[in-house]
């Protein structure tokens, strides 16, 4: 095996077959409702769903702590005392998992950890890149390690739009006028992951349907991605038979190989049933 294991939160969205094909090693983040605190990946994002609708009140979610770091690291490096850890992280800028595993990792000298500025399929991205580095690399240094987690990192794009504004207004992410304006307009936000921060840049009039076939036509006429490593995220609530729509919108560029990305509870908990998004590596 390789001399490095990989370490990501559950955040990343990786299925399950990822995980076990590459031997990634997860650590959840969580999603409080009701009184309770649940790990992320333990439930159905469709839970938290119901739980807003039933009460009106939307879950909060919550970084990985320190034990849960400390835990994984000394849990790792008993199984494999020779190994260096990779901790390929959840965009630092959007909650407290980094700095968490900071201080879970304090005083481990075989751990790196690494921003990678993404989320969701961002982050899920760059870990695959680097799991299949690793396959092929299995000696190679840290260093290189970093060297080349960053090269990645620095392609990787992606873009969403929620699928209920009223979660982001629930959230206090979007204000009760922006809100009432986005409604009465009918428009909808688009979300770019930029320098791991979620920002709000363009805004599209209509339907999901009509607006999320803009967004892919718009995308893959004016950027070109690696063909191999396009995806379309959504949550649950998004039509199948848009789904398929999408896939034929794509095929038309060429891209015909693409993965969708189901959201777990922590994104879902932000961007509301039946959102959509893509994303993948930028090509010169």
């Amino acid at each position: 095996m390789s001399k490095t294991i990989i370490v990501a939160e559950t955040g990343a969205d990786l299925s399950t077959d990822e995980i076990s094909r590459y031997g990634i090693r997860i650590v959840p983040m969580h999603v409080s409702m009701e009184g309770k605190s649940l790990d992320d990946g333990a439930f159905p994002p469709t839970d938290v769903f119901e739980s807003y609708e039933r009460t009106k009140k939307l879950p909060m979610t919550s970084a990985t702590n320190p034990s849960e770091y400390k835990d994984m690291f000394e849990k790792i490096h008993e199984e494999y005392p020779d190994a260096q850890i990779l901790h390929l992280c959840y965009s630092a800028v959007t909650t407290a998992t980094y700095q968490n595993s900071l201080i879970g990792g304090e005083g481990m000298d075989f751990v790196t950890h690494i921003d990678t500025k993404g989320v969701t399929g961002g982050q899920g991205t760059v870990v695959i890149k680097m799991a299949q580095y690793l396959e092929k690399n299995p000696d190679a240094s840290i260093e290189e390690l970093k060297k080349e987690a960053e090269y990645w990192i620095s392609r990787s794009r992606m873009l969403f739009f929620p699928g209920d504004l009223e979660y982001l207004k629930a959230g206090g992410r979007v204000s009760n006028a922006a809100y009432l304006a986005a409604t009465l307009l009918g428009l909808k936000p688009l979300i770019e992951i930029l320098d791991g921060k979620l920002v709000g840049t363009k805004k599209y009039r209509g339907s999901m349907s009509k607006v999320s076939k803009k967004l892919v036509n718009d995308y893959l006429s004016e950027n070109r991605l690696e063909k191999e490593s396009i995806y379309f995220i959504y949550s649950d609530g998004l039509d199948d038979g848009l789904k398929k729509e999408l896939e034929a919108e794509a095929a038309k560029y060429g891209y015909d190989k693409l993965k969708w990305v189901r959201t777990g509870c922590v994104i879902s908990t932000h961007a509301g049933p039946g959102a959509f998004g893509m994303g993948g590596i930028a090509v010169d």
